[in-house]
């Protein structure tokens, strides 16, 4: 089997290192950044020339892309997988995306024989190096389970999610769940803050009590630190509660906290954090109140 991969950044590189090394299958790798590639290589993987050449050798594709306006230019922009592959191959992407482009870009290459399905990962950097990285999976069963151990090679708990679109759904879900905990744990620190609690005495109490969560300590981590280098940035985050909203708009589904959220998120952008990590929105809060949490 030739497994291809494009797309090797934060979180596509590890994960194509991963299966490059675990996998048992061969590897072809493929980004814009010669060094991304290069690193893969170490692993195992074989650099590949061009999205066309990498989708013309493999009969497995993954996809990990930054934006949905990326993945549809890879998928349907010429040269691209849509056009090179061969039919019978089958595709997964593995980036956050619109629900309605993985419908269009699944539609457009069914016509052309190739199986596609949505396979978004949650668990960050670190998940992606460890290997230990969820993946929600939707479209054709016998697809995901012809190629379930594949999966495993750089995940750690694959789950099925029916029909096409169904991963998609529950990554910006559950982004959105994550974003919207974020931004109340900000306020929660500022709050208690402002009224005369030490904010780690408070950060010790909610760590043992029911406010606690993984989104709560990344961002009392950060906030109590002041240390907002990026492991996932801010504008990557803002995509994806933008897409969970405008998937929202199409359904008429009030997101009331998640808009909140989003322009929260905005302003940061705004004040040239977006290259920072989310947790970054608490630096909103300190800037209006004037009062840094850590002191």
């Amino acid at each position: 089997m030739v497994v291809g991969f494009i797309g090797l950044g934060r979180m596509g590189g590890p994960m194509c290192r991963n299966l490059a090394r675990k996998s048992g299958a061969e590897v072809l790798a493929y980004d814009l950044a010669r060094p991304a590639v290069e690193a893969c290589a170490e692993a195992g993987a074989t650099a590949a020339e061009s999205v066309a050449d990498l989708a013309g050798r493999a009969d497995v594709i993954f996809t990990s892309l930054p934006t949905p306006a990326a993945m549809e230019a890879v998928v349907l922009g010429t040269g691209g997988i849509g056009e090179s592959a061969r039919a019978g191959t089958t595709y997964f992407d593995l980036t956050t995306n619109s629900l309605s482009l993985v419908r269009r870009a699944g539609a457009a290459l069914e016509e052309k024989g190739v199986t596609m399905l949505d396979a978004p990962v949650s668990g960050g950097p670190k998940g992606a190096e460890a290997g230990t990285l969820s993946i929600m999976v939707s479209g054709p069963r016998e697809a995901y389970d012809a190629n379930l151990e594949l999966l495993r090679s750089f995940t750690g708990s694959p789950v099925y999610l029916g029909a096409l679109g169904g991963g998609t759904i529950a990554k910006l879900c559950n982004n959105l769940i994550g974003l919207c905990a974020v931004a109340a744990s900000a306020e929660a620190l500022m709050l208690g803050t402002m009224a005369g609690l030490d904010p780690k005495v408070l950060d010790e109490v909610i760590r043992s009590s029911t406010g606690d969560s993984i989104a709560y300590r990344a961002l009392a981590d950060r906030a109590l630190s002041g240390d907002y280098s990026a492991d996932f940035a801010l504008d990557l985050s803002y995509k994806d509660i933008h897409l969970a909203l405008e998937l929202a708009d199409e359904l008429s589904v009030p997101l009331p906290q998640g808009v909140q959220v989003h322009n929260l998120m905005r302003m940061a952008r705004g004040m040239g954090w977006g290259s920072l990590d989310p947790t970054v929105i608490m630096r909103v809060l300190e800037t209006t109140m004037q009062r840094e949490i850590r002191s």
